[in-house]
């Protein structure tokens, strides 16, 4: 899973790679690059937070955006930002230069449509405590710099209100809910989604302050206080306030699931891909069960059912001491299949790998990359972060995952976050370079997902059996998630069905199956099934590619170009295949 980042209140930008600090791009990438400026300080200018991701200076003290008439200002700053990038596209002659500005108009049409939506069905109401978690996070994380750290304070007093000029975050989500509340056409939130959130704010203060501890961070004490009794406050004012008016049926209106399955990239209707799902999940269950007694020999496993030896396998778990090197030592065998196999170059910085802190589990309880700063890098890296648990709606103790934490899991898991998957990815535009563009703006869950699963089974034949094994099983998970997510939000399967599925099928603890069900149906309604997708249409690519260069075909210069190409959507990556790869 690669990490989102959201602007405040409905742009749907999301980070990539751009340029080193002493890259020089070539002509094109530069003018595209200016052309990019202009969305990119638009981003800044209503989410601060977002611009420290990605490594644009100037912002690490200020906060998003959630003023009065927010969303009317950011639709006014996209619609102006979109008429000129339509005069300069009926300006400009080269074809890269052009095709980024397509890029760009199509960006900014999404994120209207995306205001536009969310304005006319839902009622607005922020997880403020996750906000001010992420804004702080991005300033004080193991790579940050004692600038950033102390940047922190001061971003901290802004969202508390302490900075001159700046409100208190709590206040004005407040404020943004309340203007609000009188329309009855619009939907509340999903119950189980706010509990869920509110459950979590006291691990994000804790969070935070371990933070500021660990970085020796001193003057933070106040803040901290009053952002304890804001949050507080505020959370009591939504139970009171926003619970009354949450919703039990999960299900979005069809137009925004319609716009998430856009938004991640997905040409198909939702009922073809299920058929699509459906087939891969059952061709793969077969190959689980190929497989399996070859594990349970190589495993000293009972023979049986594969559900029975993946439990078996799963009984293996690491020390909790031992998962962190386990990971790093199969990092070093996967690097040295790629380089004997002439898979894909790698990169010349290390992967960083960590397991993830409570309040990182409670933020984004899935495995996932966090990428560096790409714009201005200075050798910063990306970091694969191994989440342990899904934290509990109400109670005090994380739910342990017992999915991750065993040898034979490392292998496929690596493979997808770090390399040859999202991280190789990232840091190869990095040290390479691609336009802003084609690495900020052109990003969709299709084409970043989907080749992290394609690289998970590039490397399956080079990995040991129970590797192998357990990479077939996310790839059943992936196809489990291409037609239990549309299934749930178009009303033709239950939970609780959806639930036995994962649990009994797909070989998923009891935590990691809540988490699934949540992705689905509360947090992110739609995302999940670019996994599949996105894998197939570069396997389709792939195939097309092999029959027609037959023996010339080299699959590690197929692969670095793939990568050469940025994050461009599956349909542009597939003509630029077509036209410009011999």
């Amino acid at each position: 899973m690669f990490r989102r980042l959201s602007l405040a209140a409905a742009i749907a930008l999301t980070m990539g790679a751009a340029h080193a600090q002493d890259a020089k791009p070539a002509d094109w990438i530069a003018r595209s690059n200016a052309d990019a400026q202009t969305l990119l300080d638009l981003t800044a200018r209503f989410s601060p937070e977002t611009a420290t991701d990605i490594g644009v200076k100037g912002y690490d003290e200020k906060t998003a955006d959630l003023g009065a008439d927010t969303d009317k200002r950011q639709r006014e700053a996209l619609v102006a930002a979109r008429a000129k990038y339509a005069q300069r596209l009926a300006e400009e002659k080269d074809p890269n230069v052009h095709q980024d500005l397509q890029i760009l108009i199509k960006q900014i049409d999404g994120s209207i449509k995306g205001i536009d939506l969310n304005d006319k069905y839902l009622l607005p109401w922020y997880d403020a405590g996750q906000i001010v978690f992420s804004g702080e996070f991005s300033l004080l994380n193991e790579q940050s710099t004692p600038e950033q750290n102390q940047a922190a304070l001061g971003r901290l007093k802004c969202y508390v209100g302490m900075t001159p000029g700046c409100k208190a975050l709590v206040d004005e989500a407040r404020a943004r809910t309340s203007e609000k509340l009188g329309d009855k056409a619009l939907l509340g939130p999903v119950r189980a989604d706010v509990e869920q959130k509110l459950g979590n704010t006291q691990r994000y203060v804790d969070g935070i302050r371990k933070l500021f501890a660990e970085k020796k961070v001193a003057g933070s004490d106040e803040a901290m206080a009053k952002l304890d009794k804001q949050l507080k406050d505020y959370n009591a004012w939504v139970k009171k306030t926003v619970l009354p008016l949450a919703r039990t049926d999960f299900r979005l209106p069809e137009p925004l699931y319609a716009y998430n399955l856009e938004q991640v990239g997905l040409d198909i209707a939702p009922r073809d891909l299920i058929g699509r799902a459906e087939l891969e999940f059952m061709e793969t269950t077969y190959a689980l069960q190929a497989l399996a007694p070859v594990v349970a020999k190589a495993e000293g496993l009972p023979e049986g059912d594969y559900r029975d030896v993946l439990k078996g396998l799963k009984k293996k778990q690491l020390a909790k001491d031992k998962v962190e090197p386990t990971y790093h030592e199969v990092l070093l065998k996967i690097e040295d299949a790629i380089r004997k196999q002439r898979i894909v170059e790698l990169p010349q910085r290390q992967m960083a790998m960590r397991v993830a802190s409570d309040a990182e589990n409670a933020r984004s309880p899935a495995p996932h990359m966090d990428p560096p700063p790409f714009v201005g890098n200075t050798g910063q890296r990306g970091t694969f972060v191994l989440t342990t648990g899904n934290p509990p709606k109400g109670g005090e103790k994380t739910q342990m995952y017992d999915d991750f934490t065993f040898e034979a899991a490392a292998w496929t898991l690596t493979a997808h976050e770090g390399r040859p998957g999202h991280e190789l990815q990232f840091a190869a535009m990095v040290e390479q370079g691609v336009s802003l563009t084609r690495s900020l703006f052109a990003f969709n869950s299709v084409n970043v997902e989907g080749w992290a699963l394609y690289s998970e089974m590039e490397m399956m034949p080079y990995e040991p059996p129970a590797g192998q094994f357990v990479a077939l099983q996310f790839r059943l998970l992936r196809a489990a998630r291409a037609f239990l997510d549309p299934m749930l939000n178009l009303g033709l399967i239950d939970r609780d069905r959806a639930h036995d599925i994962l649990v009994n099928d797909v070989g998923l603890s009891e935590p990691l199956a809540r988490q699934e069900l949540d992705r689905y149906t509360l947090t992110s309604p739609g995302q999940a099934t670019a996994y599949f997708y996105g894998y197939t249409r570069i396997l389709q690519l792939r195939a097309e590619t092999q029959v027609r260069l037959g023996k010339t075909f080299d699959r590690k210069a197929f692969n670095d170009f793939l990568i050469a190409q940025g994050l461009l959507p599956p349909d542009l990556l597939a003509e630029a295949v077509r036209t410009r790869f011999k």
